[in-house]
């Protein structure tokens, strides 16, 4: 059973993967960050080489997403897959993926105003070049060789998983309330997993409360400055690492974004900010 876990690059994935990897795949739920590579991202060349498939083909790639996910799918057991794609026909064609292999999703959603500044220092760019980036349609090439993600503009990725409502399979998660009530935000993800799976996990208190408290942010920040993260995207210019646990919960748009950036992505993603509660 494939349960998605999707989101518009830079907006909390990786504190729900973060999560979830301490509850369900160690001991104590302490979260150590080896456990975030349970969570797969998808696409990625392991998947499709893993299949036969020629990663250097888009066309290829592309026309064997459905098949990639059937040989991942265990029915009996939950697997859960890290994307940054849009719910979107792949080379106009071929699905992202189907009901018989995806059981739901969870999406979350930050407000752009602050991806933007944080998406920015992760890939080097200016908050200008990177406020274009959100709201036009893109596809992204790893700069690790990876398959293309059909990333989408920021509100083509989250109306494209909207799909999943009408079958009562979407979680929709703010950024926002995940870093402010993480206990019960993190307690209504739990709910929604166990209710799609029909999976009997039982409520590990100990486990969620460790979970919560070792993956607050500055106990990430002080994990990546040990050890690194190999999530983190190089810079070109100076040839090491950016700092991917930069501001978090720290960003602020109103301190860090200037007016005529912010003025931009308000009137270009208006309505679905405002639905949001954003605007």
């Amino acid at each position: 059973m494939i349960l998605c876990l999707t989101s518009y690059p830079k907006s909390g994935n990786t504190f729900v993967r973060s999560l979830l990897s301490s509850f369900f795949f160690s001991e104590d739920g302490n979260f150590k960050l080896e456990l975030l590579d349970k969570i797969k991202r998808f696409p990625s060349n392991y998947f499709f080489e893993n299949i036969g498939v020629d990663i250097n083909s888009d066309y290829e790639v592309a026309k064997n997403y459905i098949k990639a996910q059937e040989k991942i799918n265990n029915k009996n057991s939950l697997i859960f897959l890290k994307t940054h794609s849009s719910f979107c026909k792949l080379l106009d064609k071929y699905n992202f993926s189907d009901l018989k292999n995806s059981i739901g999703v969870i999406y979350i959603v930050r407000d752009p105003r602050n991806v933007v500044t944080s998406f920015a220092n992760h890939v080097n760019k200016t908050c200008d070049e990177t406020a274009q980036f959100l709201i036009q349609d893109n596809t992204v090439n790893s700069d690790k060789g990876e398959t293309k993600v059909y990333v989408g503009s920021w509100s083509l990725n989250y109306n494209s998983w909207k799909v999943f409502k009408s079958y009562n399979k979407y979680l929709l998660i703010k950024y926002e309330d995940l870093i402010l009530n993480t206990e019960n935000v993190f307690k209504e993800i739990l709910f929604f997993i166990k209710e799609i799976s029909n999976l009997n996990f039982n409520f590990d208190k100990k486990k969620f409360d460790n979970a919560i408290n070792s993956t607050k942010f500055d106990k990430m920040q002080a994990l990546e400055k040990k050890y690194g993260f190999n999530e983190a995207e190089i810079n070109e210019k100076t040839g090491k690492k950016n700092i991917f646990f930069n501001l978090g919960p720290h960003n602020n748009w109103e301190k860090n974004l200037d007016l005529k950036i912010k003025l931009k992505i308000e009137n270009n993603l208006s309505k679905e900010m405002k639905e949001l509660g954003y605007l």
